[in-house]
């Protein structure tokens, strides 16, 4: 067998000319091209500049054969006829923050939607086996959710969007559900109300278990008995949110409240009231979830929650990396779990007092 020598492989002799130009050594042009976090910024900049002006592509595919790695981070999302129609802009915040990230390191972000008709454990397993990405963000989590166990199983880096009773001790991020409920009943019992409802997912997702049981412990605080045909379960939708309000009407003693847990069920809650003649703000308190670009042209305005949807990205991103050993010691500071909290906006669609009973 004949053996070409190493340096005259075009990927060696183009960093082998990157090194003459600039006069420093092979090893640190490979490890600037790398993204490597030993690299001075300086010369990095030198570096990437160089590489620009000669017309130097790095071989990636050939690079991570040799390492065994890909330099790809998988995000896995639902995708679902559902989410596709009402779409918001969530997850394009959260990618915009995790490339803020990951393009400090010459890392991909490659999206993985899970298609509703296939079940999501097996849809990454078939990711995992094909060893696709170095390492993973799951979105989505369920009470008990059989991804965590695999991805814990199979040694792969990850971090979740979200709580689960799987997997033991794992990272994650979640959003401050606990909070959202307690402010939310906290504000409208101040303004004399005791009928609230609550529209909940009706799916297995953790967050709407995390969610309720905090509506629960709220009411308790204040002496309110928890009452199950105020929970509506409906899906996280607009369309879900026209139903929440359909519901609504038919309980006999109507609630004079209603928090929502998805952003777009108010547009489709707001259409069911004003069909039945019912105005938000004045008969009847809604405290929405998240700031939605759709649903700042509800009238009247809705009283919902803030969050930088980029910074969020960021910590995801963050958190990740500082499980994979290559970067652990960078990111060293980020490697626990998290509550990430939301700040209430107030606004017209909870305004209203209610009257003392006589």
């Amino acid at each position: 067998m004949i053996r070409i020598p190493h340096e005259r492989s075009p990927q060696m002799k183009g960093i082998r000319q990157l090194a003459e130009h600039l006069d420093i050594s092979i090893g640190t042009v490979s490890r600037a091209l790398n993204g490597k976090a030993d690299v001075n910024e300086e010369t990095r900049k030198r570096v990437l500049a160089a590489a620009e002006e000669f017309g130097y592509v790095a071989n990636q595919s050939g690079r991570s054969l040799r390492q065994g790695t890909t330099n790809v981070i998988g995000l896995m999302i639902e995708s679902s006829k559902e989410t596709v129609e009402n779409s918001d802009n969530f997850f394009l915040g959260v990618t915009d923050g995790l490339q803020s990230v990951f393009s400090r390191h010459n890392l991909d972000l490659v999206m993985l939607p899970c298609p509703s008709d296939e079940d999501p454990y097996e849809y990454l397993k078939r990711m995992v086996a094909r060893r696709v990405v170095d390492a993973m963000i799951i979105s989505a989590t369920q009470r008990i959710d059989k991804r965590i166990d695999l991805l814990v199983k199979a040694k792969i880096p990850f971090v979740a969007l979200g709580r689960s009773s799987s997997g033991g001790n794992f990272t994650w991020i979640d959003l401050d559900f606990e909070g959202v409920a307690t402010c939310a009943v906290d504000r409208l019992v101040s303004k004399g109300h005791r009928r609230i409802a609550i529209a909940a997912p009706s799916s297995e997702i953790n967050l709407g278990y995390v969610f309720v049981d905090a509506y629960r412990k709220a009411l308790e605080k204040h002496g309110i008995v928890y009452d199950p045909e105020l929970v509506i379960r409906v899906k996280s939708s607009e369309q879900g949110g026209y139903r929440a309000g359909d519901e609504l009407l038919q309980i006999k003693d109507r609630p004079t409240a209603i928090i929502l847990i998805y952003e777009l069920m108010a547009i489709g809650l707001y259409r069911r009231l004003v069909e039945a003649g019912i105005v938000p703000g004045r008969d009847l308190a809604v405290i929405g979830f998240r700031e939605e670009p759709r649903a700042r042209f509800l009238q009247p305005t809705l009283t919902c929650f803030r969050i930088s949807l980029p910074d969020l990205g960021a910590a995801l991103a963050e958190t990740l990396l500082a499980g994979m050993p290559v970067y652990s010691e960078i990111y060293h500071d980020n490697a626990h779990s998290r509550i990430w909290p939301l700040k209430l906006v107030p606004a017209e669609s909870d305004a209203f007092l209610m009257q003392p009973e006589a």
